[in-house]
């Protein structure tokens, strides 16, 4: 148990830095990067805790290798404890003083492999919403003119080369231009997702735990991704149980018990994985279509088939996400591998 905790609230351009001792403040300074960095390699082990932010998992990783222990904390709970004005010295008091009490649960930070995993899924993840947010404005500003997109006129390749080919149809050469300058964009949208695509590819296949999540039903590449970077802990636990990681992605029931009563009710509509819990539910989804149209051939197969007669499609796309994440948190936590069942003849 450390007898000093130090409280970091990391700004764009300085840091500033709580320490407190035997429940005693002894400082709260100003530093820069570079100073805060070689400070931290001065200090005798302690407990230092950063508020979760963008280069908390940089700073976490650098204090961690000078031998502290270094933990993440929600910006929303240091909000909720900071006395007074909102300013760099009460904010590094506040992590203090929410980091000591009791039954604290920090946040889960990320290794380099993970940070460059999740760099790469979010760089691809705003492609996608780049493709769609073109695809959407091509397809509403060409029905302004009544040129409807369908599959029996190509597609919206082909109405939009009809469009720009078609010299009696009244556009102007300007308008010709700024269409192709936005058609052209969305072809190279559509590259760059290709090529993230592959990037992520080569950095499964170098990450053994994060390929082996792939043998999973419903995972693909970027689920694996998900998975890995929210469950992966290394050498640190921060989830008591396989239930209390897939509820921290929201596919356990919201739970409200009060007088001895339990009332368990749906997913919860608002949780902080929400594009994990998506991905993951759509995988389950897309494994139910094929699996209802045939005969099952393991025994998750069987037992899916059955929750569907009973519950619905939908209910039993979130409950086999359920058991994708608990099965992948074992699978990391355990460093097994993951073989089906098959059903016995």
């Amino acid at each position: 148990m450390h007898t000093t905790t130090i409280g970091v609230d990391l700004a764009k351009e300085v840091i500033q830095v709580c320490v407190v001792q035997h429940g005693k403040m002894l400082s709260n300074t100003e530093m820069m990067p570079g100073a805060f960095a070689a400070w931290l390699s001065t200090q005798r082990p302690a407990m230092v805790v950063f508020e979760a932010c963008s280069t908390s998992n940089y700073w976490k990783q650098k204090a961690t290798a000078c031998g502290h222990d270094a933990q993440l904390i929600s910006a929303k709970l240091v909000a909720s404890i900071r006395q007074n004005q909102k300013t760099d010295k009460n904010d590094a008091l506040a992590i203090v003083q929410a980091s000591q009490l009791t039954d604290i649960q920090f946040i889960k930070g990320k290794n380099f492999s993970q940070q460059e995993l999740q760099s790469i899924s979010k760089m691809r993840e705003l492609a996608v919403r780049q493709k769609v947010a073109l695809t959407n404005q091509i397809t509403a500003l060409l029905l302004e003119f009544n040129i409807r997109v369908s599959p029996k006129s190509g597609g919206l390749a082909g109405v939009v080369q009809t469009t720009l080919e078609d010299a009696e149809n009244g556009f102007s050469m300007a308008f010709r231009d700024a269409l192709s300058e936005t058609w052209q964009a969305l072809l190279a949208v559509h590259n760059r997702i290709a090529r993230y695509d592959t990037s992520l590819a080569e950095a499964i296949e170098a990450n053994p735990d994060c390929k082996k999540l792939l043998a999973l039903e419903s995972v693909s590449s970027i689920n694996a991704v998900h998975l890995y970077t929210t469950l992966a802990c290394g050498d640190e636990n921060l989830f008591t149980s396989a239930r209390d990681a897939s509820a921290c992605i929201g596919l356990t029931p919201v739970q409200y018990s009060s007088g001895g009563q339990v009332k368990l009710g749906a997913i919860s509509r608002k949780v902080k994985n929400s594009l994990v819990r998506s991905h993951l539910i759509s995988g389950a989804m897309a494994v139910i279509h094929q699996v209802v149209k045939r005969e099952p051939k393991t025994a998750k197969e069987q037992w899916l088939k059955a929750l569907v007669e009973r519950r619905g499609k939908k209910c039993a796309a979130v409950a086999l996400a359920n058991k994708t994440v608990r099965t992948a948190y074992a699978m990391l936590r355990d460093s097994t591998e993951y073989r089906a069942q098959p059903i016995r003849a």
